[in-house]
């Protein structure tokens, strides 16, 4: 079966972000970046199938400028088979890739679509679950472990309480969690035989989908600066500190 996997172009998780001073968004100028961790999670799942012979073919999608293209490169060197790159500029929002996403579904027709929970630019963590509905598949979300048959899959996901095991049907969509496995890095080989895989270019108007944004950012700032702390000589000062400065006792 054909396994799917979106892959999304962010700014590395080690980079500290910084704002323009216009505050008009973040400053993407000689930023390094890199695929989302969550999605290098996907990707590696995705794989594990294929080694395990219950998954034919894993395809990377990518939504995004054409250096999207580095970070399919990146899928394709860790074992996916081919890519697909849906080029756009600008912001494109969680409900634009899922109409997307469901478009490349119905054309390549995969029993399992695997996403990262959430993208660490937006945190919108939105786009498994709207796929899921426009396509109307069941979803497993938040997974912790997947285990796979030829018509079902069990999902054991994290949730407040413990751990929650749901079965789903396939075709399914699953969104990855941080502890379902630890991605590989691309080998050398990896890396020259990426170089050969394809990688099919599409825009959003080849699969019937206006991308314009619907939101419009109106300000993009930095949190405050934490307050330096102070020493206090006795319980009795640091509970007047809490309650008269800072408020938080009755």
């Amino acid at each position: 079966m054909k396994v799917l996997v979106p892959v999304k172009r962010v700014i590395d998780y080690n980079v500290k972000v910084r704002v323009k001073t216009d505050q008009t968004g973040v400053d993407f100028a000689n930023v390094k970046m890199s695929m989302n961790p969550f999605d290098e999670i996907a990707v590696e799942e995705a794989i594990r199938l294929k080694e395990k012979g219950k998954a034919s073919e894993v395809i990377a999608v990518s939504i995004g400028p054409r250096e999207a293209s580095e970070t399919i490169r990146t899928a394709l060197a860790m074992g996916a088979d081919r890519g697909i790159l849906v080029k756009t500029e600008g912001e494109v929002e969680p409900l634009a890739v899922a109409k997307i996403l469901k478009a490349i579904c119905d054309e390549e027709k995969p029993r399992l679509v695997i996403t990262g929970k959430q993208a660490i630019d937006d945190d919108a963590g939105q786009t498994g679950q709207m796929l899921a509905a426009l396509l109307g598949w069941p979803q497993g979300t938040f997974a912790h472990k997947l285990e796979l048959d030829e018509n079902t899959a069990r999902i054991e996901r994290e949730i407040d309480g413990g751990l929650q095991t749901v079965e789903v049907r396939l075709p399914a969509v699953m969104t990855t969690d941080l502890r379902l496995n630890e991605p590989r890095y691309a080998s050398l080989p990896g890396i020259m035989k990426a170089k050969k895989k394809p990688i099919a270019e599409k825009t959003p108007a080849d699969y019937g989908v206006d991308a314009t944004p619907r939101l419009k950012v109106l300000k993009v700032s930095e949190p405050p600066k934490r307050q330096a702390g102070v020493k206090v000589k006795t319980v009795v000062e640091l509970l007047d500190k809490l309650k008269n400065e800072a408020g938080v006792l009755g």
